[in-house]
């Protein structure tokens, strides 16, 4: 198995969350209309839905080398000094969930935006309806790409009237890979917070170190929320990685939910689970406010 179609820790605990019935769920018709993507499995009707009341929200291009890589954002209305949070997506691309996430840091006041940093492909990868097909595309996208891309996107913001001196960065399971791996590149970091990232990566060429190899280097605080049923992630590996950054003396904490498994946070899935969701965003927010992102 190359490492384009290698079955990553995410993508393990993706796909081996217990079954759901049907019932509760949208129809595939209905979660594409409402923005949502096929790929994770069916789409749950009792989804969150911010309203962008108080917002401005809205598409960006931001310049990348000689191209435009496209962006959701959302920030609060005539707020010209609002702090940066990045939103690092999940390997299915800009759908309606990340945008629901940069809305919900909009009204906590913070000028989210999220990059479609796998754009280069040429691929919308929300319409993309099979795991097997999307990996190629994801596990193809280097690093140092990737880490370039977000230092765009903060400019980008910075360039809008966003506060980088207040920056953060949020990401969902690759994503929360992204932000163990930009801790450790960004020096102008406030604060990370990862949801179900991977901590060890498979052999990939394009991925030199993985966020357990990075834990000497990590420049800002990073909070990892977990679920003790993630089936890609042992608690194990979580638990090497605390050890690894206190190691280093670098500033961590984790937070690992008894019965929840990977996604459990991705209200469209039926990997949600509602009290794990609400307290690991409520522990999000208290860390970005720690550490300066958020008043």
């Amino acid at each position: 198995m190359s490492f384009e179609t290698t079955m990553t820790s995410d993508v393990v605990g993706l796909t081996k969350v217990a079954p759901v019935s049907r019932r509760g769920f949208m129809s595939a018709t209905a979660a594409v209309a409402a923005g949502y993507t096929l790929a994770a499995g069916p789409v749950r009707a009792e989804v969150i839905t911010t309203d962008t009341n108080g917002l401005q929200v809205g598409d960006a291009k931001i310049k990348v080398g000689s191209e435009e890589m496209p962006a959701y954002f959302a920030r609060p209305a005539g707020n010209t000094r609002a702090p940066v949070i990045v939103v690092a997506m999940e390997i299915f691309g800009l759908h309606e969930y990340i945008k629901d996430v940069t809305r919900r840091l909009a009204k906590l006041g913070a000028f989210a935006i999220a990059p479609d940093y796998y754009f280069r492909k040429g691929v919308d990868l929300t319409k993309i309806t099979e795991l097997k097909d999307l990996l190629p595309i994801v596990n193809a996208k280097p690093d140092a790409e990737l880490l370039s891309d977000l230092d765009a996107t903060v400019a980008w913001a910075g360039s809008q009237g966003g506060d980088t001196a207040k920056l953060g960065i949020i990401g969902f399971c690759r994503g929360g890979r992204t932000v163990w791996e930009y801790a450790a590149h960004s020096g102008t970091l406030k604060a990370g917070v990862a949801f179900y990232g991977p901590v060890v990566d498979p052999a990939n060429p394009l991925w030199p170190k993985s966020p357990m190899q990075l834990a000497p280097e990590m420049k800002a605080p990073v909070l990892g929320l977990y679920g003790a049923a993630d089936t890609g992630i042992p608690v194990a590996q979580v638990e090497q990685m605390k050890a690894a950054l206190e190691q280093n003396k670098k500033t961590a904490e984790f937070k690992i939910y008894p019965e929840a498994p990977h996604g459990f946070h991705a209200d469209y899935r039926g990997s949600y689970r509602k009290d794990a969701a609400e307290d690991a965003w409520k522990q999000a927010q208290a860390w970005f406010k720690k550490y300066g992102v958020l008043s």
